[in-house]
């Protein structure tokens, strides 16, 4: 076992990790949307600063104040600082750092009555960040010993006394050259920052500029590492990475770090001046803010994520103009293992008010949901994959319905305006009516959303589901084709075929034609060449189940006319039941608690058709292991020998 092993084992152990030591990415950083209040706020994200250690980085999304750095090094009652600003310390805005976040006090820079703010927050962890403060001695060649137990990927270091610029080390510009963070200016040539030597494992190397080193003067420096693969299950995943990359000013070009992010941050390192700034996305928001200005978010919609890194979809000076390079910062998306299933499915009737906050207990990457009543809308989908289409300067959602073949529809008003938060906003498209939603959160073994570009040709396409996908729903998002639904369970898997949008017995084709050559995997799916799944130059997104022990459960069970308890290995029944006869024609049926799954009645709707809830049959019944298809279920969910396929979640 490596020292860096050892290290994160026993923080782990002491610092929340899950059971075994192992420690996640969701263990050390979050980001966080919040509302100001104007008066002492808790943030609760569930990283442990006061134990640990961390640093809390909070900006307004929606007005120019400055960015707000406070750290635990330097304690609440240090000033903060600002990542656009070359001032000294200014006064604190946190009162205190907690095991479980942190405490704004009134300060309107991070707290501020009426504003929207995003807040990252980065836990001391060997392998991932540490902080180190020191006070300069103006001698070339001074050491600073940091506990980040690998060579650092990038160190930001700014002078605590004096108005002076944040100095930044990257990787991939080496010792001789220096970026600004309060600047756009391009990479620097100079030996006085870090004295022409690479940091190591326990050291970095300043030199005598003011920046870094300036005698008597005293310092910060936030020290993050680069791929060092001690995180995850096994221990054996990097949740940060410290790269370069080309800008080819193309539609298509997809960054590869080696995961999936949830937050990004670049620079082009060769040009400076308005539009080169230093671009901060996370996938919370897919906006983008700037680390040297203190502008309100911008509306650039211009990056995606992918299974393994980052899709730049426009050539944005930015971030991906032809001809320029740049560096960036990436970490990796929350990959801890559920412990139950309302950590990431929620089911939720209310009657909708247009603008209504209401707050859900995790960050939800896909929410769908129906009018219960006679208005025909059916179910709508939209996730946080797709993100936001920008139409006259406000936000609508990407939008999908389950009964229909059409492309995706961005510019109705959405489900909810904003799914990039905890507290979800009702949307217009439901205004008044009795609607049943259901919120989704990604999580290994359980669910996750995979957006890719079709190629027209058999392929395999990259997921993070971490298992072997057992229900995959297809869908083209630029043209008229049905949704595509792969099962597992079914004989020769990869050549049939059930469409979502339609009541059709399970179909058969050859191979290659929807579903590929090869075998599904924990980390690939295949398509095949038809426009379904695998349109050339389209857009296509897919939704990837699988069972999770005690959380989730994709199965198949045969009729008998009679009543069929359906074992899932739940302790407390399903909340969610999804059905649907595989070798005859049958409805997609769902039926969730929020309704009601109880010893009577049960309200059910249908995925294929907008139609009424029907509120007057009794076709399921509750079970603790999962639940009851009842002998009075019709011939869609159980006639003797028939052949039906499900989605349970506890």
């Amino acid at each position: 076992m490596t020292v860096n092993s050892q290290r994160l084992l026993l923080a782990a152990a002491g610092a929340g990790g899950a059971a075994g030591g192992a420690l996640y990415a969701d263990d050390v950083f979050s980001t966080f949307l919040y509302d100001g209040t104007g008066s002492t706020q808790t943030i609760t994200n569930g990283i442990d600063l006061d134990g640990e250690g961390g640093l809390v980085w909070c900006k307004s999304r929606n007005t120019t104040f400055s960015h707000v750095l406070q750290d635990t090094e330097r304690g609440v009652g240090a000033g903060y600082l600002s990542s656009n600003l070359t001032a000294a310390e200014n006064t604190s805005t946190l009162s205190s750092f907690n095991a479980d976040g942190f405490t704004l006090n009134s300060d309107s820079t991070s707290n501020g009555s009426s504003y929207d703010y995003v807040s990252w927050t980065f836990r001391k962890a060997p392998g991932f960040f540490d902080i180190v403060t020191y006070t300069g001695n103006g001698v070339a060649g001074r050491t600073v010993a940091h506990n980040l137990g690998s060579v650092p990927g990038m160190i930001i270091v700014k002078n605590l006394d004096e108005n002076e610029a944040w100095a930044v080390y990257h990787r991939s510009l080496g010792p001789t050259k220096t970026l600004f963070l309060s600047s756009t200016q391009a990479e620097f040539t100079s030996s006085t920052r870090w004295n022409d030597t690479s940091p190591t494992s326990t050291v970095f190397t300043v030199g005598t500029n003011e920046n870094v080193n300036q005698d008597t003067k005293n310092y910060v420096a936030y020290v993050f590492a680069h791929e060092d693969q001690v995180f995850g299950t096994d221990s054996d995943e990097s949740i940060v990475k410290c790269g370069s990359y080309a800008g080819n000013g193309s539609s298509g070009q997809i960054i590869d770090f080696g995961f999936e992010p949830q937050w990004v941050m670049i620079k082009s390192h060769t040009r400076g001046g308005n539009g080169y700034g230093w671009t901060i996305i996370d996938m919370m928001r897919i906006r983008a803010l700037f680390a040297d200005e203190n502008g309100s978010e911008s509306g650039i919609h211009g990056y995606i994520p992918s299974p393994n890194g980052i899709h730049l979809t426009n050539g944005d000076s930015n971030a991906n103009e032809s001809g320029e390079s740049y560096i960036y910062m990436a970490i990796r998306r929350p990959h801890k293992p559920p412990e139950a299933g309302t950590e990431v499915f929620e089911p939720s009737a209310v009657t909708v008010s247009g603008n209504t906050a209401r707050t859900r207990p995790f960050a939800v990457d896909l929410a769908m949901g129906a009018d219960r009543g006679s208005s025909g809308q059916g179910f709508a989908l939209e996730d946080r994959v797709r993100g936001f289409a920008l139409e006259n300067a406000v936000n609508k959602a990407r939008k999908l319905k389950t009964a229909v073949d059409s492309a995706e529809n961005t510019f109705q008003s959405p489900i909810v305006y904003d799914v990039y938060n905890n507290k979800l906003l009702d949307g217009d498209y439901f205004s008044g009516y009795n609607a049943i939603f259901y919120y989704f959160r990604r999580a290994p073994g359980f669910f996750d959303v995979v957006a890719f570009t079709g190629t027209g040709s058999a392929t395999t396409v990259n997921h993070n589901l971490a298992a072997i996908p057992e229900l995959v729903i297809i869908k083209n998002r630029e043209t008229n084709h049905f949704w595509s639904v792969y099962v597992s369970s079914l004989s020769s898997p990869r050549t049939k075929i059930l469409i979502l949008s339609g009541d059709d017995q399970a179909g058969t084709s050859a191979a290659g034609t929807y579903w590929g050559n090869s075998d599904f995997t924990s980390t690939q799916i295949s398509v095949g060449s038809f426009a379904n799944t695998n349109s050339n130059n389209q857009g296509m997104i897919a939704y990837l189940f699988a069972t999770l022990p005690g959380i989730s459960k994709v199965g198949s069970y045969s009729g008998t006319g009679s009543n069929i308890g359906v074992d899932c290995g739940f302790t407390s029944g399903a909340r969610f039941v999804l059905i649907k006869r595989t070798d005859s024609a049958g409805d997609w049926y769902v039926w969730d608690t929020a309704r009601g799954i109880v010893g009577g009645n049960d309200p059910y709707l249908l995925l294929n058709d907008a139609v009424q809830e029907v509120t007057n049959k009794d076709y399921i019944d509750p079970l603790n292991s999962g639940f009851t298809v009842t002998s009075s279920a019709i011939a869609d969910l159980n006639t003797s020998g028939g052949n039906y396929i499900f989605l349970a979640i506890a």
